[in-house]
């Protein structure tokens, strides 16, 4: 188990009117109301291939209130919001920090636990936000509600089980406030019980990548690419339609403006560890339109290589 003394814990004061954060840190605190702590984080931070490879959360920051549907090759998922939307992107950020938490418990101990207790602090740092605002603190907490409020229901099984109706990702999230001397309050650590079906994810398929710290720079498409980049890309390039990639995604923009704003990753260049190249193949043969007219149309591929390797397109992405 981790050690029982807690270091460095750093918490917000919340006045009455709302939380305003307060940055100093604490050189010692005696206890906890949960006890021993999981933070802080060592090294990097870590993710499973179910949530790097499906589209399972929003991109868009503002609040998303219509459910969200993916079905390609037998994979099934539906997500339903919750009262301030599905939970996005930038959620995940919190999700895969307590994964991480979750790698770090089961190889030092080999126990397999999904109740988990940390410092927002230590959040912070190890996402790359080192002062952390108001706004960043109250953007936590929101998170916290659309990750135990989102509703998930997929028939992708994890451990050889599957999964009937449905399931949050976080089964509880408190994050409880003390009082302080000035009348206002004080985030205290925050604890969270992480799905069975990621428990299950985590300790028996046991498909878990590290992340590349500048992940946290990227916007919400290019944290997606990332991410199909490092399930099928690793080792060697992968190639995948405009189609299937905008599933994948999750985008639900128009085909035209999501080819734009690939065009624009490719040539900003910024995914760390892997590159994605943009190419309109035409067909050797014209093909027939729904009203039986020859067309040769031209078809978008999207490849993504790792960058220590130039190598050939081997294989395609099909779902």
């Amino acid at each position: 188990m981790p050690s029982s003394q807690i270091e460095g814990m750093t918490g917000p004061a919340i006045d009455t009117g709302g939380l305003i954060m307060a940055l100093q840190k604490h050189s010692e605190v005696q206890g906890s109301l949960f006890g021993v702590l999981d933070s802080p984080l060592h090294g990097k931070v870590r993710g499973e291939q179910s949530i790097m490879d499906f589209p399972l959360f929003s991109l868009a920051k503002r609040p998303q209130m219509d459910p969200m549907t993916f079905k390609m090759e037998g994979v099934q998922i539906e997500l339903k919001p919750s009262a301030n939307g599905i939970a996005t992107m930038w959620d995940k950020e919190v999700l895969i920090y307590v994964l991480s938490l979750m790698c770090q418990h089961l190889a030092k101990t080999g126990e397999v636990i999904n109740v988990f207790t940390f410092n927002a602090h230590d959040f912070f740092r190890a996402t790359g936000v080192a002062r952390p605002s108001k706004r960043d603190y109250d953007r936590f907490i929101e998170a916290l509600g659309r990750l135990q409020g989102t509703q998930i229901r997929t028939n992708i099984k994890t451990g050889t089980i599957g999964t009937k109706g449905f399931f949050s990702w976080f089964a509880e999230a408190q994050a409880m406030t003390r009082a302080m001397p000035n009348g206002g309050e004080q985030l205290m650590p925050v604890r969270v019980q992480i799905c069975d079906w990621l428990v299950r994810a985590v300790s028996r398929d046991s498909r878990i990548y590290d992340y590349h710290h500048d992940y946290f720079r990227l916007g919400s498409i290019e944290r997606r690419l990332y991410e199909l980049a490092h399930c099928y890309s690793r080792e060697e390039s992968a190639e995948v339609t405009l189609e299937i990639l905008a599933a994948k995604i999750g985008s639900t923009a128009p085909l035209r403006a999501l080819k734009m704003q690939l065009k624009k990753i490719a040539a900003e260049d910024r995914l760390p560890d892997y590159s994605i190249v943009i190419r309109e193949i035409v067909p050797d043969a014209p093909t027939l339109d729904k009203i039986g007219r020859k067309t040769s149309k031209t078809e978008t591929i999207v490849i993504m290589k790792p960058r220590e390797k130039l190598c050939d397109v081997r294989f395609s992405i099909t779902q």
